[in-house]
């Protein structure tokens, strides 16, 4: 069985003929010739639209397709210019390629699908190629995936903020966490108040009328803009950020004490028994349990607020809104007597975030912020893969690719 047969077979193209199959002169690659069929016009690519012809380039090109058996592998092709009434002499559209791209669409595409699992250095080493065609086939895959793809209703959505580079740069995501549906939406270039707006406008009113829960953090800038585009919806606070608050005032309280006992010559009880405080007891260490054990036979603020944070746990056992409410009022209570100054602020954080946080347990513990921490540490990984990217845009197409769930264009045979 010859080769072009083989090619007419998995990758037939429309008013074209594939010709004769030959070593390159280096015998590293192989090239293949495609001509026009007969009496076949050519299409304009302004318009779209068949067009008669002007004249043919003598110089042929190179489009690179999916090589094989470790031969890379080329269609060779002379391109034609068309007299379009409408847009003028312009350049053929071939079905294979698109503009002035050297890698043919379904090269693209194999490009593309190996750069999910790989870092796009890899990719472009693996299969002989460059970064910047790797680079190419991403895009290409993301923005014709982004015009095809269906919205379509949004039920939750969540969003956070990761950090993208040195310093205080970072990228805002909005995900799309309905059960059986988890997808990135949107990447914001900052976290502003600007940039969240934008994605009410990219999804426009009709969408985000529809949207029934929202999981967010606690920063203002985020719940003020939820409060504006999105008012029908139950903003849930994020479950993983109040248990951090907690978790950060007990070892911010460990830490100075332990500090205070040192300067004052006492026994450093607190010596290396940072997570014993922070870890659950369920999954602390032999050595650990002991260590803990020890230590709550003493009054320390230290011990006094882990028997706090430990309380705090049964918050989120409740299922009725109304016991929860007022479990989380008797803590902060309890809290506030305490004279434990940062238990005493987490507290009156979260007496100012009461209905916020309640809204978890009224969405009837759907929705949380788990999925977002999840989707969030695969977006790490494909930066830290690379090792970063040097442009917001890079970021952006990467993160898309990665997460979005995008469409993409149909082939006759799939060559991975």
């Amino acid at each position: 069985m010859r080769l072009p047969r083989i090619l007419n077979q998995c990758h037939p193209i429309s008013g074209f003929v594939y010709g004769k199959a030959s070593f390159a002169e280096d015998e590293q690659a192989v090239l293949i010739l495609v001509r026009p069929r007969k009496r076949s016009a050519a299409i304009c690519s302004g318009c779209h639209q068949p067009a008669p012809g002007y004249d043919q380039s003598p110089t042929p090109r190179r489009f690179e397709f999916i090589g094989f058996w470790g031969y890379l592998v080329f269609l060779i092709y002379c391109m034609r210019r068309v007299d379009c009434k409408q847009c003028g002499v312009l350049v053929e559209e071939v079905p294979w390629g698109m503009g002035k791209h050297t890698s043919t669409k379904v090269h693209m595409h194999f490009l593309g699908h190996w750069a999910r699992k790989l870092s796009w250095k890899e990719t472009a080493e693996e299969f002989r190629t460059s970064w910047d065609k790797v680079h190419d086939a991403v895009a290409y895959l993301v923005t014709w995936g982004l015009a095809h793809r269906v919205l379509g209703t949004i039920r939750a959505i969540g969003v956070d903020e990761i950090q993208r580079g040195k310093g205080h740069k970072y990228l805002t995501l909005v995900y799309q966490i309905d059960l059986g549906c988890t997808r990135l939406l949107w990447i914001g270039k900052e976290r502003t108040v600007k940039t969240f707006k934008e994605f009410f406008t990219m999804i426009g009113p009709g969408v985000s009328s529809k949207i029934e829960f929202v999981c967010s953090d606690m920063w203002k800038p985020y719940l003020g803009v939820i409060r504006e585009k999105c008012s029908q919806a139950l903003n849930i606070l994020d479950r993983f950020h109040i248990v951090a608050k907690v978790n950060k005032a007990l070892d911010d309280i460990r830490s100075a004490e332990a500090r205070r006992m040192k300067e004052d010559g006492y026994e450093p009880l607190l010596t290396k028994s940072r997570w014993c405080l922070l870890k659950r007891p369920a999954n602390l260490t032999a050595n650990q349990k002991v260590k803990l054990k020890d230590l709550v036979r003493y009054n320390l603020q230290s011990v006094r607020a882990y028997l706090l944070k430990e309380d705090f746990q049964q918050l989120w056992n409740y299922n009725s809104t109304a016991w929860a409410a007022k479990f989380l009022d008797q803590w902060c209570r309890q809290v506030m007597r305490s004279r434990i100054e940062p238990m005493k602020k987490v507290a009156r954080t979260l007496r100012a975030h009461r209905e916020l946080i309640l809204n978890y347990f009224r969405a009837r513990k759907e929705f949380s912020s788990g999925v977002i921490e999840g989707l969030n540490n695969k977006a790490k990984v494909t930066m830290r893969k690379s090792y970063g990217f040097r442009t917001f845009r890079v970021t952006e197409l990467a993160l898309y690719h990665s997460l979005g769930k995008l469409p993409e264009p149909e082939l006759t045979h799939r060559f991975f």
